[in-house]
């Protein structure tokens, strides 16, 4: 069709083609038409949201659809949302998993200026390990981290690496999350690695008491990185090795179960646990047993009689590490890439604090039932959360079952006898007259935090109604982080996320209008007009501001350039080889470089470390590549090789252990076939 402006402003049609025409899409399919199909930013904003959310693709279409009034008035069709999410995805690791990764963290840092992260990369810039902890955690860890447990049984699917998070317990007795970790593996070096760093990040606060399973590299890392720490072995783990070591003894007898459990738990004198440890030895005749004599070694990490010299808040397992890994698996999938990992772990901690505020909110709006209306246990509900108060009531409640027998007093030191009824074993209890202060064998107070009943019965006898003030350990009040719950309404994030919750908010103010505007003409016709003006200003407003740009290209100012990071390191397949493996003699053929002169090195490798936390940097969203030379080398065998040689080669060769052996073999002169 030929137009021609007329000089009354009206069109004249000069020309008209019928041929190059068609019929107009009735009104019901106009929103098919690709010209009216778009996904508008605000609709984006929320798709990112749902998605970040972990919500179903078909879901969330369904939610915009009865918000707008029927899937028509979307604006796009349910292809173009699927479609819209998975160049999302893609878009996300254009850059390498690795450089996402490091712009998920740098994210996180400027919507929290406190948010803590450390990488750790190799000499081809990819990452080795990692570790991060937001404002939060690291407020909890001021607060609860006395205690820490630390376990790396849960791996990602697609890269097989360790997860290891840092959990701790609150004063509710909940689990508290104070950190993570992505490690390349579990040897010394990336233990040692990790281990500092966490150290970094908590202003060197160096837990009373750290759990972990049994693991030779973990130990030695734990003893020469939290010097300060008492390192205790999960007693779960214990177990479940001893069934598979001696499982011919547990099945033959469940009496050995019971004597190793007496073992573990229940002796207060080191002199008496040696002879029962004797005793069950030489009952199930296990003298010679290696795997005891090995645990007998590190006795002082698993056996309660050296424990309750140590504060645990009443934990003896990994336990809650490992229903932490459980609850994970609820939000990741296996098809999940390291960015949507961090995602929905973060998706994890949201729902975990989220649960501690209705605990909180909870306790502070009930009160606990007393089994017995006495001061002390008044007082107690008073002052104890309320799991913390049932744990005090059932100690207390064991006081009249409880007899009490005077055998000396020396000055202003009285020394007492309790015995629990049903019970053989006599504890001691000294009471300090001066201070009130009450010491039990059974050190209850010391690895659990509160009173004893044996101790308990001394107050009574002594007519004591109240908790002496020494013996309230803060961490387990309701005031352990000084009443404050610190929450914000501000909304935080770049100008995508702030433009999907300004439409939210919007669309709420909409609907009242809108519910409003509808109640009869007069209303309905007003309800147009202002709207109608408000929506030309609305656009002259736009247009004056932004000056024409685009939704997109103003979300695109907030974006930075981060230092370019390679790529995520990936371990080298062990295993059989793809092809013959060749001899010595050929690889020195074809590879001279191989043969090397004696004791020259064949390489020294080096890695990088990336850390940015504004506190600790002094420079607010930063990033501090230092370089360092690690003192890995591989020169040739003069003796045995040593199995630190093998672990640094690996991480800077990729080699397997056959090649690596096969390498060392033939840089060397030794026939002797221990090599």
């Amino acid at each position: 069709m030929t137009c021609k402006l007329q000089n009354d402003g009206l069109l004249e049609v000069i020309s008209f083609e019928a041929n190059h025409n068609h019929d107009l899409a009735p009104t019901p399919m106009k929103h098919m038409l690709r010209s009216n199909r778009k996904m508008s930013i605000a609709q984006k904003a929320i798709a990112d949201d749902a998605e970040k959310a972990g919500l179903p693709i078909k879901s969330v279409i369904n939610l915009l659809a009865v918000q707008n009034g029927g899937r028509e008035n979307n604006g796009f069709l349910d292809t173009d949302y699927y479609n819209y999410i998975d160049s999302q995805r893609r878009a996300k690791l254009i850059k390498g998993d690795g450089q996402a990764i490091m712009d998920c963290f740098q994210k996180a840092q400027s919507d929290d200026p406190s948010f803590f992260y450390s990488m750790q990369l190799d000499d081809d810039d990819l990452i080795m390990n990692m570790f991060w902890a937001d404002s939060r955690s690291i407020v909890d860890y001021k607060y609860f981290g006395d205690v820490v447990c630390f376990d790396t049984t849960y791996r990602i699917n697609k890269y097989g690496r360790p997860f290891a998070p840092f959990v701790g317990v609150n004063h509710l007795k909940e689990t508290i999350i104070f950190g993570a970790a992505l490690l390349y593996d579990e040897t010394i070096t990336s233990f040692k690695w990790l281990f500092d760093t966490f150290l970094k990040a908590m202003a060197g606060k160096h837990p009373k008491t750290i759990l972990t399973d049994q693991s030779a590299a973990m130990a030695r890392a734990i003893e020469e990185v939290f010097t300060e720490t008492h390192h205790r072995l999960c007693v779960w783990h214990i177990y479940q090795n001893a069934a598979k070591h001696l499982s011919h003894v547990f099945h033959a007898s469940n009496q050995f179960a019971s004597d190793f459990g007496s073992c573990v738990y229940d002796y207060e004198d080191e002199d008496e646990w040696y002879e029962a440890w004797d005793s069950m030895l030489k009952k199930h005749k296990l003298e010679n047993n290696e795997w005891l004599h090995g645990i007998f070694i590190e006795r002082e990490k698993w056996a309660m009689v050296y424990g309750r010299y140590m504060f645990t808040a009443d934990m003896k397992s990994t336990q809650r590490s490992e229903s932490m890994n459980n609850v994970l698996k609820k939000y990741l999938k296996r098809k999940h890439n390291m960015v949507y990992f961090f995602e929905h772990y973060g998706r994890l901690v949201v729902d975990r604090r989220y649960k501690e505020l209705l605990s909180e909110f909870k306790m502070r709006d009930t009160r606990p039932k007393l089994r017995a209306d006495v001061e002390m246990l008044r007082q107690a509900a008073e002052i104890y959360t309320p799991k913390v108060f049932v744990m005090f009531q059932e100690e207390y409640l064991k006081v009249w079952d409880c007899t009490i027998d005077k055998t000396s007093k020396i000055e202003v030191q009285v020394v007492y006898k309790v015995r629990y009824a049903g019970r053989g074993t006599e504890h001691q209890v000294q009471f300090h007259l001066s201070s009130q202060g009450v010491e039990c064998s059974c050190r209850k107070f010391d690895f659990v935090g509160i009173l004893c009943a044996h101790a308990l019965k001394v107050l009574d006898k002594k007519n004591i109604k109240h908790i002496p003030k020494q013996y309230i350990l803060k961490r387990w009040t309701k005031d352990a982080k000084d009443g404050q719950i610190s929450s914000s309404t501000q909304v935080q994030g770049g100008s995508k996320d702030l433009i999907g919750k300004r439409y939210l908010n919007l669309n709420y103010n909409f609907r009242e209008i809108s519910t409003l505007g509808a109640e009869n003409d007069t209303m309905y016709e007003h309800t147009v007009g202002v709207l109608s003006n408000l929506l030309k200003d609305l656009q002259e407003m736009k247009k004056s501001t932004h000056g024409g740009t685009s939704d997109e290209a103003l979300c695109s100012k907030d974006e930075q350039d981060y230092p370019i990071v390679a790529g995520v390191k990936t371990k080298a397949t062990v295993g059989r080889p793809k092809g013959r493996m060749k001899g010595a003699l050929e690889r020195g053929k074809n590879h001279k470089s191989q043969t090397k002169p004696q004791g020259k090195k064949v390489k020294t490798s080096s890695s990088q470390q990336v850390y940015s936390n504004p506190e600790v940097n002094g420079q607010n969203s930063q990033v501090v590549i230092e370089q360092y030379e690690s003192q890995s080398s591989i020169t040739r065998p003069t003796g045995y090789i040593h199995e630190e040689h093998f672990d640094l080669t690996i991480h800077s060769n990729n080699m397997s252990y056959t090649q690596l052996l096969q390498e060392a073999i033939a840089n060397s002169h030794y026939d002797d076939p221990k090599v």
